[in-house]
């Protein structure tokens, strides 16, 4: 990880935030289309002004509901670099300075987590995007972890997403890092999890070098073998759909994103 590094992308990427962030205040985007796009372009010339290069095999879902796995923050930015999207989120974010005003302009669909019936409450903002003809992007796992292997899936926001009739679709996301990192690694310096702090850890994956994003989209949508009420066994072959992928290797399928 280099310091000079860090210094000079944490400078390019604040750049990004005024100048993506002024054109969100000037232009106040009224639709939930608009928003998407406009996170979208934000989204995919932060990664391409910072050398994060993207590889995808499959295609992503143009309606209904997209899950995945949990790695990084770095995850949200990668999918909607992808393709216009919305995203749930835990509702803290909403808190957060400059960011929460502006994940909220992006029309994120917030979850209390923790409060009895939040995912019920959250059904609203999911079938209004699915309204707008838009996917809506979340990670049952509902936190982070390491790469080492996927949480339990929580089933709330799937139940409501089935109950509304809506597609699922499976992905999975994985990170490596090119030479000449020291001893950086992507469980500890990509993937933010356990006891990182934020802006630290921000600071420290600005400064590697090659950082690389994979990500598989399953073919077709979950085939569920039960009723949107057995949460449980929803969850279960959600979890299953998302851990049969795997990371992308080379060839004639895969596509390069820059």
């Amino acid at each position: 990880m280099s310091v000079v590094r860090s210094v000079a992308r944490s400078f390019q990427l604040a750049g990004y935030f005024l100048k993506y962030g002024t054109e969100l205040l000037v232009r106040r985007p009224q639709t939930r289309e608009a928003r998407a796009d406009w996170l979208h372009r934000f989204a995919a010339a932060a990664l391409r002004g910072l050398n994060i290069e993207i590889t995808t095999r499959g295609s992503f879902p143009r309606r209904g509901a997209l899950i995945s796995n949990h790695l990084s923050y770095l995850d949200i930015v990668v999918y909607a670099a992808l393709h216009p999207c919305v995203f749930v989120s835990k509702a803290e974010v909403a808190t957060y300075p400059i960011l929460g005003w502006m994940t909220k302009m992006a029309g994120t669909v917030f979850v209390a987590r923790g409060h009895g019936g939040s995912a019920l409450k959250a059904r609203d903002g999911l079938e209004a995007v699915f309204r707008a003809d838009l996917p809506v992007v979340f990670f049952p796992e509902g936190t982070t972890s390491n790469g080492e292997g996927m949480l339990k899936f929580h089933s709330g926001l799937l139940a409501q997403v089935r109950a509304v009739g809506a597609e699922v679709k499976a992905a999975h996301i994985c990170y490596r890092i090119g030479e000449g990192n020291g001893a950086a690694t992507v469980g500890n310096d990509v993937c933010y999890w356990g006891n990182a702090v934020l802006v630290p850890h921000i600071f420290k994956l600005l400064g590697l070098r090659g950082i690389h994003a994979e990500v598989e989209f399953a073919e077709s949508a979950i085939e569920f073998s039960t009723t949107p009420e057995d949460r449980k066994r929803s969850a279960l072959e959600a979890w299953v759909a998302v851990a049969e992928l795997s990371c992308v290797q080379s060839g004639s399928e895969a596509v390069h994103h820059r």
